[in-house]
């Protein structure tokens, strides 16, 4: 099992290129099942979950080609995927596959709404918490879906066909959005989706399906109205740049007291994000093709924060926002509100000098002069990348272990921290 070793202490200075979104592509991906045609996306990050996803997509008919490298391009510019499900030959999602991304459960949908039935895994819980699915299953029999479980199967009919009507999401749901927006746009009639989620990622998925030939208006708004039609067409679409990588960046950046340009970075994606880091006392400026993040010689100072649904702070970025505050002076407040379970980077930080104590939903993170490097394991994907931004801080050796979360989420960040000046490698084995 691979390790990160981290030798910190070096400030980062250069660009880092951000990566297309996995949290976009993802729903993109499972899209291409909604028509006959060629769904080609740009942009496609290199990631252990687009490729696992891949292999699902194949499963279920899709034929899927990553078209190589052009002259100029360097992998900084993302790949470029042409998926094309001509047929559905399999209308089964198994426990297997759904086990091993939850995203994979996205499928249900677009299998329910052009073939009329789907047989998916439910996904189980997982390491951050129990994250339901009654939500999707609520969306799709609003649209007059015959839904049964069994033996640990949603078992989803509707042979003749989804039918428009109002859906009201009873909490913010990123997944059940998508999962209601894809059965919708081919139901017969107009769909409203009530209290849909308001994340990027959500407007990407909208965006690509109105390429595609769906009629979408709200998008960006928590009422989405979908006026459906009879089939989708194929289209080509860009994945918008990933803003939690953005924020992580940033944070290791800012942790480090370096200089680093964020290229590709949209500031609007994550504006929250980025007015707390100015609250810290670091610079944030927007140019043209990205974002600035700058600590030259100015402390960190401490801040409250809570997480919440786009455009609120991302839980997505609550375990960096934490690994930075270690060293701030003076004592933070970090609530988290969308998941329970996910504090479990807390311990691991302690290892590292971190002093954070935890009430409930809450951790009070007193900064501390300095934090020294450990050996620290990875409990989830961005719990990961929070001992990553320690260990660029941390006096000596830091070892990670676990890093196969990293590969989950993180484009070839071992690489893009090297090139600003951190001394970071791969231990295999």
């Amino acid at each position: 099992m691979d390790r990160i070793r981290i030798v910190g202490g070096a400030p980062l200075k250069g660009t880092i290129p951000i990566s297309g979104a996995k949290n976009a592509a993802l729903p993109l991906m499972i899209a291409s099942l909604l028509t006959k045609e060629t769904l080609t996306l740009h942009g496609m990050p290199r990631l252990a979950d687009v490729t696992l996803l891949g292999r699902i997509l194949g499963n279920h008919g899709v034929d899927i080609t990553i078209a190589g490298k052009r002259a100029g391009q360097s992998t900084s510019d993302g790949q470029t995927f042409k998926l094309t499900a001509a047929e559905i030959v399999d209308t089964t999602a198994p426990y297997e596959m759904v086990a091993r991304m939850r995203a994979s459960f996205w499928v249900l949908a677009p299998i329910l709404a052009r073939c009329g039935e789907a047989k998916v895994s439910l996904p189980g819980g997982c390491a951050i918490g129990t994250r339901p699915v009654d939500l999707h299953l609520v969306a799709l029999e609003a649209l007059g879906a015959d839904i049964q479980l069994d033996g640990g199967y949603v078992i989803a009919k509707a042979p003749k066909g989804l039918v428009g009507n109002r859906i009201h999401l009873g909490k913010v749901s990123v997944g059940a959005t998508h999962n209601a927006l894809m059965a919708a746009v081919l139901a017969r009639g107009d769909t409203e989706i009530v209290n849909a989620a308001r994340e990027p990622e959500v407007g990407d998925l909208a965006a690509c399906l109105v390429e595609m030939g769906a009629k979408i208006e709200g998008i960006g708004t928590s009422t989405l109205q979908i006026q459906g039609v009879p089939s989708l067409h194929g289209a080509e679409h860009a994945v918008l740049p990933d803003r939690i990588e953005t924020g992580t960046y940033a944070m290791a950046a800012a942790i480090t007291g370096g200089d680093v340009f964020l290229k590709g970075a949209r500031a609007d994606l994550l504006q929250e994000a980025l007015q707390t880091l100015r609250t810290t006392g670091v610079e944030v400026t927007e140019e043209e093709g990205g974002i600035r993040i700058a600590r030259n010689g100015h402390g960190l100072d401490a801040v409250s924060v809570e997480t919440q649904p786009f455009p609120g702070f991302p839980t997505d970025l609550q375990a960096q926002l934490m690994a930075l505050m270690c060293t701030a002076r003076g004592v933070s407040e970090v609530r988290e509100t969308i998941f329970e379970n996910r504090f479990m980077h807390v311990q691991e930080l302690a290892r590292l000098g971190a002093r954070i104590d935890l009430k409930g939903d809450t951790a009070l993170v007193h900064g501390v002069n300095g934090l020294r490097g450990a050996q620290v394991m990875a409990t989830d994907l961005r719990a990961s990348v929070s001992l990553i931004i320690a260990g660029l801080a941390a006096q000596g050796e830091t070892l990670i272990g676990r890093v196969y979360h990293l590969d989950r989420g993180f484009d070839r960040l071992e690489e893009k921290l090297r090139k600003c000046g951190a001394q970071i490698d791969r231990l295999s084995g």
